[in-house]
């Protein structure tokens, strides 16, 4: 049985509002970013975001289609139940449904949600002393980051309780032995904390191969993280955000077909 799945499909612009097709130019944009860094796990791991002005419906990537390949039509729309909201061609990933929609269910303040199995996320989630505040980076995350343990694929949905009675108020969490986990009430917001988290694991196995390590103190930790959450951090994002598009317009357009 052929196992074959359509890369293009006809666009839904026309079938949806401005402001959910906005959300999924992002939303596929995202997912080609998160390809361009190497942040993939072949077709697994997923990027999903609320449906605008809706508690209950949020897009998600076709099961089978590579980042690289996502577009804002191709995205799946469904309910917390895991059920297509509009016709498409594409099914999802039973474990992404389970991660993603525990999240939007209990945080109506997320609006993304980003889940990476890199191998410097996976390597520090399998360290006992989670991130360490090694970086400037990785200060951003001190006493804003999250720990949930490791129960096997996530298909259960039990484990929707507990994963976000573990995530709490904050926006990314170590899924132990597993992988990383970012949120952001904008799809550019899940995108910058995805990068620095991916950035201060990697600098963190990086700097365990030399010497002693050095780290500031308790103090220094805590200004940073609060320099980190300044009112202005968004325009900055949105700056940054803006710039990405650029760059994906340049290396591989046509996300928002």
């Amino acid at each position: 049985m052929s196992t074959a799945i359509p890369l293009r499909i006809d666009t839904v612009k026309a079938q949806v509002s401005e402001e959910e097709w906005r959300t999924r130019v992002d939303l596929a944009a995202c997912y080609r970013l998160v390809a361009r860094y190497g942040w993939i796990d072949s077709i697994y791991t997923h990027i999903s975001a609320r449906v605008p002005g809706t508690t209950d419906q949020f897009l998600l990537n076709p099961y089978g289609l590579m980042f690289e390949e996502v577009t804002a039509s191709s995205l799946v729309k469904i309910d917390v139940d895991g059920n297509p909201i509009m016709d498409t061609p594409y099914e999802t990933n039973n474990a992404g449904f389970t991660i993603h929609s525990a999240v939007h269910m209990a945080r109506h303040d997320v609006d993304c949600v980003i889940h990476t199995h890199t191998r410097a996320g996976m390597g520090v989630s399998a360290q006992k002393c989670g991130l360490l505040p090694l970086t400037q980076t990785a200060l951003r995350f001190y006493g804003r980051l999250s720990y949930h343990d490791y129960e096997g694929i996530a298909l259960d949905l039990d484990e929707r309780e507990r994963l976000t009675a573990d995530l709490g108020t904050n926006m990314a969490m170590i899924l132990r032995n597993h992988g990383l986990l970012t949120c952001g009430r904008t799809i550019p917001e899940a995108f910058a904390t995805i990068y620095d988290l991916e950035h201060s694991c990697q600098a963190q196995l990086a700097a365990q191969v030399g010497g002693e390590l050095v780290l500031p103190s308790k103090a220094v930790c805590e200004r940073t993280a609060a320099q980190f959450h300044q009112p202005d951090a968004d325009v900055a994002g949105q700056r940054a955000w803006a710039a990405m598009l650029r760059l994906l317009d340049r290396d591989n357009p046509g996300y928002d077909a």
